[in-house]
């Protein structure tokens, strides 16, 4: 597996917002703006659309209404509006991927131009550079509520082999890996891996599992307290079921967390206190996967639905599910590989 970057043409800057598909619009408005405290853009009859406080444009989740609960489409940031284009050509010239081109206004409020795409891992991606600028919320301290949502932080994703993914991100898209996991057999294999574009540990991890399937979108938040208010106020309010894992201390990232489930099952991290990994020559830290300490610092592991779970994703071409493979190989699973029964 590659572990460093190989610069491509084009600049990713970070991982910038994921489209959930919620059955019922008003059952996720409470249970996001309501009781999470996450900042409401604007909405339709069709679509929420939300960020944090930390946010600058226009949102960091969509909230979409359907039938089904899914994944409509992870997107990220470029630097410059060219990069869109050289983007594009990479999809559609070495790889012989459709490129879907998305004008200003098109489908989603408060975005300039888009492509999307299915990537070779399966999972469909936008790639967008001008976006509708929302007010600065962080010195509004009077308009700070529950858990306190700064920003989006990360995804975290599902395949049935890790390695091809993340040469994928790291020698095609420019990622730059911070931590990996490998198992413990005398000829190790990679298990998961923790890349980045911005300067923390990760904008997407890459996890053994059966994919392509979104895990988790992780939402940095400013302290542990906040974490703690939320787990009280989410009790509080009936949301025991919905408390999945935590609160905890990774021992990848070193990052404080608390798992959540949305109404359809999504997961979403609450997460504070990674480190700074801005020098491009850090060494990637390895964990063993039998060390205890690897997912949760003090020792707890996680619940055996954690690894199991996840969100299905939609075709960006026909919005049909995307199928799904299991591992050949995973020396961790104890269990079947059950979905989350939505």
């Amino acid at each position: 597996m590659s572990l460093t970057r190989h610069p491509p043409s084009f600049d990713i800057v970070r991982t910038s917002h994921v489209e959930f598909i919620v059955t019922d619009l008003e059952r996720s408005r409470e249970f996001y703006v309501g009781t999470l405290g996450f900042i409401e853009t604007s909405s339709t009859k069709e679509r929420i659309y939300l960020r944090g406080i930390e946010d600058r444009i226009h949102h960091s989740l969509i909230l979409r209404k359907g039938n089904s609960p899914a994944v409509s489409h992870i997107a990220y940031r470029v630097r410059e509006d060219r990069d869109l284009d050289l983007i594009a050509e990479l999809f559609e010239k070495e790889v012989n991927i459709r490129v879907k081109r998305i004008e200003e206004g098109e489908d989603e409020e408060g975005l300039g131009r888009a492509i999307r795409v299915q990537d070779p891992c399966g999972f469909p991606v936008e790639f967008f550079k001008r976006a509708r600028e929302s007010e600065w919320l962080l010195q509004h301290f009077d308009r700070h509520r529950a858990s306190r949502i700064m920003r989006i932080d990360h995804v975290n994703v599902l395949v049935p082999e890790v390695t091809p993914v993340s040469d994928w991100y790291t020698e095609k898209l420019g990622f730059l890996c911070s931590e990996y996991t490998e198992t413990d057999e005398p000829n190790p294999k990679i298990w998961a891996t923790w890349l980045r574009r911005k300067p923390t540990v990760h904008d997407i991890a890459i996890m053994t599992g059966v994919g392509p399937r979104l895990h988790h979108v992780g939402f940095s938040v400013a302290e542990k307290d906040n974490i703690l208010d939320c787990a009280d106020i989410l009790a509080a309010k009936g949301y025991l079921e919905n408390i999945e894992r935590g609160p905890g201390r990774h021992g990848i990232s070193n990052a404080f967390f608390l798992y959540l489930r949305d109404p359809d099952g999504h997961r979403i991290e609450l997460y504070t206190g990674d480190y700074l990994s801005a020098d491009p020559d850090l060494p990637p830290l390895k964990w063993k996967l039998d060390d205890p300490q690897r997912q949760t610092f003090w020792g707890a592991p996680a619940p055996e639905r954690w690894f199991n779970e996840a969100s299905t994703l939609l075709s960006v071409y026909d919005g049909n599910p995307v199928p799904t493979l299991k591992p050949q190989h995973d020396p961790r699973k104890k269990s079947t590989d059950a979905g989350f029964a939505h």
